[in-house]
């Protein structure tokens, strides 16, 4: 066991990865590319878009969360290393758990990269010491996020009220979770 998950792992054709500085110019052009498609479930995308300085310097807050062992946020990207989205596992649901999002490119959603990135991180998740349950939360409105805990053997724990902070969300938080025992 490791007090972090590892930096980059393999599945079938897609590799998550984490995200270095050389990515900075690549995410950009992705997300201003992917600006509109990712607006209405994103809180983040709020503060878009940013200047390419400003992307390098939100990197380089990912390699410090990283480094501290708060956050592990991860590239995701195809065979010939183009980028397809974004995931990551999160501390913010206690010490013995963590979170998963994630996010993938308007034209490659729906072909099992959002799955596929999930099942990586979640056994990634298990690797990590004293984790023993990973965590997906999405606003009830979001259906083709509730297919990817769905596909990957999560368990539905409930919904609750939650505030509204991306225009498509209706303000309700749908919790699934997996537990090391699951897997």
């Amino acid at each position: 066991m490791s007090l972090t998950p590892p930096e980059r792992v393999s599945v079938d054709s897609i590799t998550i990865r984490r995200w270095v500085d050389a990515d900075a110019a690549p995410l950009h052009a992705l997300i201003l590319a992917n600006l509109d498609h990712l607006r209405p479930w994103m809180a983040w995308i709020a503060t878009e878009p940013l200047s390419l300085p400003e992307r390098e310097a939100k990197i380089g807050e990912w390699t410090r969360r990283w480094d501290d062992g708060v956050d592990f946020p991860y590239a995701i990207a195809d065979g010939s290393g183009d980028l397809l989205g974004g995931c990551g596992l999160h501390r913010r649901i206690g010490p013995a758990g963590l979170g998963i999002g994630y996010w993938v490119r308007g034209d490659r959603v729906g072909q099992g990269i959002a799955t596929r990135a999930v099942a990586a991180l979640t056994e990634a998740a298990f690797s990590i010491e004293g984790v023993d349950h990973v965590e997906i939360h999405h606003d009830a409105a979001n259906v083709a996020s509730r297919r990817v805990p769905e596909k990957n053997g999560f368990e539905l724990v409930g919904e609750s009220p939650d505030e509204a902070v991306a225009p498509s969300e209706v303000g309700v938080d749908v919790t699934w979770r997996r537990r090391r025992t699951d897997v």
